[in-house]
């Protein structure tokens, strides 16, 4: 900061020292926290914020939530969903209360493009750069959380951001000791205990600590019988460092999720199951219900009251003894997996004065991760592969071979029999974010720095038991795996990845005429490794892998399939200059206008680029993925009324998603070329008295697709799918929302709502298609539209203090409403390019009625 620069000067001491107290700590990397709020500091420009919401006043389109208003929403909630209130954020909740995971976009972007971190250390996931909002830390925790819509900070150590930036800011501990715990219950069997312990200044250094811990449970609110179970605990000590700021915190996260697979539905609405049978002329059409489920014969709820569905009981197939058994269907369903995690970090955040002016900060971090997912049930066979009369054993073509062991302990090895089989992932995760910051002048700032952000994958994919009921009682198959006849552990995938992102970049911030002019200059320099070692056998096209536990048993199979890709290790390097530029004019009093350009970049995630292991040729190799971003805004800041307005507009080149290579005669994932994004965001904040407030938002978002894309060949001719003019799938065309909050002597009482306009389910923004083949004719219907509905959805919230009954002011009760009018309505989903590949869509999350007593003192 330029705190030394002004406090050098006595007759600014108590002003300065008065900015300081009242300005926000931006919930970035210690060094881009520092950086921002030194102009803050010499230009007097205190943030304030207006129910809840921050407009920081720079050069980027930015937008800061409080625990004012972080508080009122339903505790334990999902981060991602709370953002729901700002501009340009589409998050989609798969249940009311944030532990079942959700869909997050940003201007158009999905949420791999979008880069989340806590105290600046990120948190995408270092293979395919997913974000998983039910395991973020728990909101009573969380003192602020920033968005930058379409930027990213210079020192950001992300590979993902090709959109925007969500960075949470944990909380310090109290300088005086508190207690607070809180028990909540609600709606499908919800009920969760938090507590917090904030022990006060303890020493002589002025040293505190915090310590915290919650558990939630609940139902699946539309297959009662998946449940969600999550743990979690966090810590924080803090010390600070002299008077001038300086200071060293370690905060501490662990979180244990045990969680049903929460299903998704295929996103169809079409009421028959069109079959033929027989030979032509002689075929019969039948049209039995299709019914709502998981299965891809099931289809979308077209009314509130099919939203729930149920799974019969089931049983496995009872083994005979010397009968060759085959299994039955029990435990296929993708709800009878689970989903659980065992996640972590701990994190530093430090600040040093090394001399007048010149300031040094220090961010390291390790992150763990223990997780699987998927559909989990196979077809294991007891016995071999065979194939021109030879006979192995390993895992070939999707099912396990074991060899000769008896799965099901009838007596014999003929069975074929349901196992279990999810994807593992184990990672470590190491990073650091050092910057030094020179206040040059008290108008002039520079800022070097250095990213590591180094990430180590194990994944795998063990195979154990099922239970006679289809559901497993192993949560990570590796630590009950059946082993094949020789003892080798058998595994639907092996493979070991490092993804290293090593970043230098640099910052420039002057200050102009009298603090009213503000100019940013950045370069972000990253250099991205990806090292890939897959210990398995690629087929062709990459359909399947083959994993074999003994060399021998590998070497024949791969001279009876001579075009499959053996076990192969391959470094990618990827690297790119990226700069940014920004400028703040106050053109008078409470008004500015800004501007700012950003260039973002996404390199290929270690998991998508497996997908290509086996090729060479060039178009196998896909490039980095970019962004310019350019923002302009106007914006309108007071002690009671705020407001802002920004245009963009995007510059999307080398879109990398998976496509058909007419040459290699695979889908590959590559570059399928540029799209344009573009459009208008817009917030308004106002408090006339201070127990009322006022905010309202809203949204126009545009993408343009400007190339076809190949999807294949018929009669040696390319087929393409008309992209060409088209928007993208899967984004909002329009928001917008508000949220008006009163306070009557105890009782604050807080409504919002927000409506999302329609996405379109696919990139070339038809309906989807299916047909059937009738004596020897094809017919065509339509399953869904060609966007899903626009939906609106309301909240309610009130808070009741209870120091009327003699308690005191940390003491209330809680009540929180979501989906008032119980709408249905599409959650997230993931759109593609065929207008004939039906993707599968959450339901939105239902109407959902909690509350909760907080005790403090």
């Amino acid at each position: 900061m330029k705190l030394h620069t002004v406090l050098s000067t006595a007759t600014s001491t108590l002003a300065v020292g008065a900015a300081f107290l009242a300005m926000p700590a931006f919930a970035q990397s210690t060094g881009s926290s520092e950086f921002d709020e030194g102009s803050i500091i010499v230009s007097g420009k205190v943030q304030r914020d207006v129910a809840g919401v921050q407009l920081p006043d720079s050069t980027k389109s930015k937008q800061v939530l409080t625990q004012e208003i972080i508080g009122t929403q339903r505790g334990g909630q999902a981060i991602a969903d709370i953002i729901n209130l700002v501009p340009g954020v589409s998050f989609q909740n798969n249940d009311g209360y944030g532990s079942s995971g959700g869909t997050l976009n940003i201007r158009g972007f999905d949420a791999s493009r979008i880069s989340l971190t806590v105290d600046g250390i990120p948190l995408n996931d270092t293979g395919n750069y997913a974000q998983y909002s039910n395991q973020q830390i728990d909101s009573e925790l969380i003192e602020q959380v920033n968005v930058n819509l379409g930027t990213t900070d210079v020192d950001s150590p992300t590979a993902a951001a090709s959109g925007s930036t969500v960075n949470y800011k944990m909380r310090n501990p109290t300088e005086d000791f508190h207690v607070s715990a809180s028990g909540s219950a609600g709606d499908y069997g919800f009920f969760r205990m938090f507590g917090v312990v904030d022990t006060g200044t303890f020493t002589s250094f002025g040293t505190r600590a915090m310590f915290a811990a919650s558990k939630a449970v609940a139902e699946n609110p539309y297959h009662r019988s998946s449940e969600t179970d999550k743990t979690q605990i966090n810590a924080k000590v803090y010390q600070p460092i002299g008077d001038n700021g300086d200071f060293v915190s370690v905060a501490a996260n662990a979180n244990w999720n045990r969680n049903g697979n929460f299903s998704s539905v295929p996103l169809r609405t079409d009421p028959y199951i069109y079959s033929v049978s027989g030979t032509s002329p002689n075929q019969t059409l039948n049209s039995p219900d299709r019914v709502v489920g998981s299965t891809s014969s099931n289809r979308f709820p077209t009314s509130k009251g099919e939203r729930e569905y149920e799974f019969a009981p089931c049983q496995t197939d009872t083994p005979q003894a010397g009968v060759a058994d085959t299994p039955n269907s029990c435990g296929t369903a993708y709800d009878y997996s689970f989903n659980p995690s065992n996640t972590g970090s701990i994190r530093v955040n430090s600040r040093f004065t090394l001399t007048d002016g010149l300031v040094l900060t220090l961010d390291p971090s390790y992150q763990w991760t223990r997780a699987n997912g998927g559909n989990g049930a196979v077809k294991g066979y007891e016995g071999f592969y065979t194939k021109n009369g030879q006979s192995m054993y390993g895992y070939i073509g999707g099912s396990p071979y074991f060899g000769g062991v008896d799965l099901n302990g009838d007596g014999d090895t003929k069975d074929t029999v349901e196992v279990y089989a999810p994807s593992e992932t184990n990672t470590k995760r190491y990073g650091l974010i050092a910057n030094l910051i020179w206040n040059a002048t008290e108008d002039h700032t520079f800022r070097l720095n250095y990213s590591l952000d180094y990430g180590r994958h194990r994944q795998t994919g063990e195979v154990t038991y099922l239970g006679t009921d289809g559901y497993t009682n192993t949560y990570f198959p590796e630590t009950n795996a059946i082993l094949d006849a020789n003892g080798g552990t058998i595994q639907k995938r092996n493979r070991r990845s490092i993804a290293i992102l090593n970043q230098l970049s640099a910052e420039y911030r002057g200050e102009f005429l009298d603090n009213r002019l503000t100019l940013n200059m950045g370069l972000r320099s990253p250099w991205m490794t990806r090292k890939l070692n897959n210990l398995c056998v690629t087929e062709t096209g990459g359909s399947y892998i083959d994993c074999f536990t003994d060399p021998d048993e590998q070497e024949k199979f791969l001279t009876l399939n001579p075009s499959y890709t053996a076990p192969i290790k391959r470094t990618y390097k990827f690297h790119k200059i990226l700069p940014t530029a920004g400028v703040n004019f106050q053109v008078v009093d409470k008004v500015s206008l800004y501007a700012s350009y950003t260039k973002g970049m996404q390199v290929p995630g270690t998991d998508n680029l497996y997908q290509s292991l086996g090729y060479t040729a060039e178009q196998a190799l896909p490039k980095p993925e970019t962004t310019d971003n350019v923002d302009l805004g106007v914006r309108y800041l007071s002690g009671s009324f705020q407001a802002q307005l920004s245009g963009w507009y995007t510059w999307f080149n080398n879109r990398l998603a998976s496509s058909y290579d007419p040459e290699l005669d695979i889908t590959l994932y590559r570059n399928l070329g540029k799209v344009h994004k573009y459009g208008l965001d817009g917030s308004v904040g106002y408090s006339p008295i201070p127990e009322l407030k006022f905010y309202a938002f809203g949204s126009l978002l545009k993408s343009k697709i400007l190339d076809d894309v190949q999807t294949g060949t018929s009669g040696g001719n390319p087929v393409y799918a008309l992209t060409a003019g088209k928007r993208e799938g899967g984004s909002p065309t329009y928001m917008f929302g508000g949220r008006v909050e009163g306070e009557v002597g105890p009782i604050q009482l807080g409504v919002q709502a927000k409506r999302t306009g329609p996405r379109y389910v696919n990139d070339q923004n038809v309906p989807i298609t299916a047909s059937y083949t009738l004596n020897g004719v094809s017919t065509t219907y339509q399953v869904y539209g060609a966007k899903t509905p626009a939906y609106t959805v309301v909240d309610l919230d009130a808070k009741v203090k209870l120091g009327f009954l003699g308690l005191n002011d940390r003491t209330y009760l809680q009540l929180n409403l979501t989906n008032v009018f119980d709408k249905l309505y599409v959650g997230g989903f993931t759109s593609n390019t065929s207008s004939t590949s039906i993707p599968y869509a959450y339901v939105g999350a239902p109407r959902t009625f909690s509350g909760t007593i907080v005790m403090g003192f």
